[in-house]
Formats: structure tokens, C-alpha cells, sequence
């Protein structure tokens, strides 16, 4: 490797394509449709799905799930308090780029202790996406 290059892993098709597999078979068993994002380290979409029935703007709030979670490296739903009036994390989304989601459901996904994506999941509660989300990494390993 080259001086001064840094290296990174990242989720690939392939395992992106067996998370959300894994988030269906979650969603299912819990009778919900939800929709699902995999994202890179870099905060983009690898993959994607919204199950038949599950709200039109789920997958958009997957979406900005993963990319919340890539950005700071934590569960989304790490922000539901510290974002409240007085919290630590007050006005964080306003002074954002309009995508941070501060509740339950987007999970980080590391390789050891190296970043390699996320997952973001919605159309049930925020604590049912993270439930999901949570048994599907699991269910890959990852969790």
C-alpha cells in the first residue's frame, strides 16, 4: 500500500443483499412492512427495499437512518433524548443537512472496530426498526 493511503472495508453487494433479506424475515415475523437501506462507509446506498405495503416515505427514512448512522457512528436512536429541548444535541437537526434522523432504527455495522457501513430500517415503531435491524445483523453475524 501506498504512503499516506488509507484503507477501508465496506459492506458489498452481496452481504448488503443478505441484510436485507434477513430485515424481511424480521419485518414478516412481526407482521410489519418496513422498508430497508444498506449503506457504505461513505453514508451511500449499496442496496435497498421497501416491502409490499410499507409507507412510501419508509424508505426515505431508512435511507437517512443508514446515513445518520454512518455519519456519527451510533444507533440512531442514541439522538431521541440528547436532541430534546436542553439536551446536549439540541438543534442538531436544524444545523444539519436536513438528513439526520434522530430516532431508533439506524444501526452502524462494524468489522472489528472499523466502520464498514449501515443500516437503516422504518415502517414499524422506532423501537420495532431497531429490533429488526438488530436481529438481521445478528443473523449475518455482525451483531
Amino acid at each position: 500500500m501506498t504512503d499516506g493511503v488509507v484503507g477501508r472495508r465496506e459492506i458489498g453487494l452481496d452481504l448488503a443483499l443478505r441484510l436485507l433479506e434477513e430485515v424481511r424475515r424480521e419485518a414478516e415475523a412481526e407482521s410489519l412492512a418496513v422498508a430497508a437501506a444498506v449503506a457504505d462507509p461513505g453514508g451511500h446506498v449499496v442496496a435497498s427495499m421497501r416491502m409490499d405495503g410499507a409507507a412510501l416515505g419508509a424508505m426515505k427514512l431508512a435511507v437517512d437512518k443508514a446515513h445518520t448512522a454512518v455519519l456519527w457512528q451510533t444507533p440512531t436512536g442514541e439522538f431521541m433524548v440528547s436532541t430534546q429541548p436542553g439536551g446536549d444535541d439540541w438543534g442538531l437537526t436544524s444545523t444539519s443537512d436536513g438528513r439526520i434522523v434522530v430516532y431508533a432504527g439506524g444501526l452502524p455495522v462494524f468489522d472489528g472496530d472499523q466502520l464498514c457501513g449501515a443500516l437503516g430500517v422504518s415502517g414499524g415503531t422506532g423501537a420495532q426498526d431497531e429490533a429488526c435491524a438488530r436481529r438481521a445483523l445478528a443473523s449475518a453475524g455482525l451483531g
